[in-house]
């Protein structure tokens, strides 16, 4: 029995000492109580130039920044600052004015003869629409999910608004002109 001791305590060593050495070496250049990082490979490293990236524009508006192509009633621009947009309303000349802009932001008012319509969006994804009618408007403002382009209204102009991530709005006015 003495000789079975004998035997199983030089391997019980070895595996001590083998665990010692592990938990030393998972324990360098770490703090205790968090986890050892691995360092990414060099090509996964973030270069400089990645980190200096301005962010672009989440979509491509059909008129670009063309504020003259809302003139009709009808483009889809974007925005990144606050604008004047005059265009030909249901009862005459009409303006969004877009008074706040940024990221994941949009506030706007709409005026048209002696009524106005506001609204505002904040969040990645939210907007608003305005139908602006010769009898008044009316707003809903939210989540836009999946939304395209408005849809054309009998004698009236639809006006979508999206916030974006890198603080450029997109401005959608659709009429049935």
């Amino acid at each position: 029995m003495a000789a079975t001791q004998a035997r199983g305590l030089p391997r019980t060593g070895i595996v001590l000492a083998a665990l010692i050495a592990l938990t030393a070496a998972a324990g360098c250049g770490g703090d205790a109580d968090e986890p050892a990082k691995a360092s990414p490979r060099p090509s996964e490293r973030p270069s400089e130039a990645d980190s200096l990236e301005v962010p672009k524009p989440s979509v491509s508006p059909a008129d670009g920044r063309d504020i003259a192509a809302c003139a009709d009633g009808n483009c889809e621009i974007a925005v990144s600052e606050p604008v004047k947009v005059p265009f030909k309303g249901p009862r005459g000349p009409a303006t969004l004015s877009v008074t706040e802009v940024g990221p994941n932001t949009i506030a706007y008012t709409v005026k048209s003869g002696n009524g106005q319509s506001k609204g505002s969006a904040n969040g990645p994804g939210q907007g608003c629409i305005t139908v602006l009618r010769s009898n008044g408007s009316g707003n809903s403002c939210g989540g836009l999910g999946a939304a395209g382009r408005p849809s054309p209204q009998p004698d009236a102009v639809v006006i979508q608004t999206a916030t974006g991530e890198d603080g450029t709005a997109v401005l959608q006015l659709v009429s049935d002109r």
